[in-house]
């Protein structure tokens, strides 16, 4: 071996150590917030207050988690964003996919008269007060259906669903046609069975949008602390312990005497993310396509 391949290999591999010593360290700032929550959500609570926690509960305790579940305005807001969630999600992705069927045909009158009329309101919004009195008007405040109405539509995953059955051959479609099936019937039992793996991406971004969604409840519900989502709760939760901190208050009690409301919060952030956690790996492969094809849109 010369000496020019020999200064090749060797600069190849330092390239290749440095380079993974570089993924380890990114691996290591991103996971590393969520490992020091979960540790000290495993902590006890008062002891937690002395800080000093990094790396492994110094005494482990579950007394955290037991308050959140055993607390009623938690497991309240718990339920609220599980129903918003599952309602949300599956009325976005079959109201957006039936908009979006009609609109990938060429043949639809007035298709680039609506079109345009999407792409503006992907660049530009009535504003915040106009849509809050908008809301006013139609009765939303302090309703449920503030988190569902508003999100069953989003333009960006109607382009993705067009691109995608721009890809289903029309043969199928005419074939379908000659037997006397109807459109609704052609989309109903050809289309959506050869959509699974938009209808998983777009399912996963409208679920993991309405599970984080915490502006819903806390500007539209002004007097309904019941239908508040979990998220607006954690909200709440933090402005409240940073104000008692700046008030020169050490905790602010929730529930019992052994659990401080940071202690609570750690525990349920870990709950909240959990169930995100646990999807993401089963749609990950319908992800990653849905992705490719909405990369390219008119």
């Amino acid at each position: 071996m010369t000496k020019s391949k020999m200064k090749h290999s060797r600069g190849t591999k330092i390239f290749n150590t440095l380079n993974i010593i570089f993924m380890i360290l990114i691996c290591f700032i991103c996971l590393y917030p969520i490992w020091y929550v979960i540790v000290n959500s495993f902590n006890d609570a008062t002891d937690a207050l002395q800080g000093g926690i990094y790396w492994w509960p110094r005494q482990f305790s579950i007394k955290n988690y037991k308050s959140v579940f055993s607390n009623g305005s938690v497991v309240q807001a718990f339920t609220v964003t599980i129903a918003k969630t599952l309602i949300g999600t599956t009325l976005n992705v079959l109201f957006t996919a039936m908009v979006a069927y009609p609109l990938s045909k060429s043949r639809l009158i007035g298709r680039k008269y609506y079109m345009a009329i999407g792409t503006i309101t992907m660049f530009f919004s009535g504003g915040l007060i106009p849509t809050f009195l908008l809301f006013k008007k139609l009765n939303l405040l302090n309703n449920f259906l503030v988190y569902i109405i508003p999100a069953a539509f989003n333009f960006f995953n109607l382009l993705i669903f067009i691109n995608f059955f721009k890809e289903i051959p029309e043969a199928l479609e005419e074939s379908a046609k000659i037997d006397g099936a109807n459109d609704l019937t052609i989309f109903r039992k050809i289309i959506m069975p050869l959509s699974k793996p938009v209808f998983a991406t777009i399912a996963l971004f409208a679920g993991v949008g309405q599970w984080n969604d915490y502006f819903g409840g806390l500007m539209y519900m002004t007097n309904r602390t019941d239908l508040e989502p979990i998220q607006t709760f954690l909200y709440r939760l933090v402005a409240q312990v940073q104000s008692s901190q700046m008030a020169g208050s050490v905790s602010v009690q929730i529930q019992t005497s052994d659990t401080t409301s940071t202690s609570i919060k750690l525990a349920a952030m870990v709950i909240t993310t959990l169930p995100i956690c646990c999807v993401y790996p089963f749609l990950q492969k319908y992800f990653v396509k849905g992705m490719m094809i909405g990369a390219v849109k008119e």
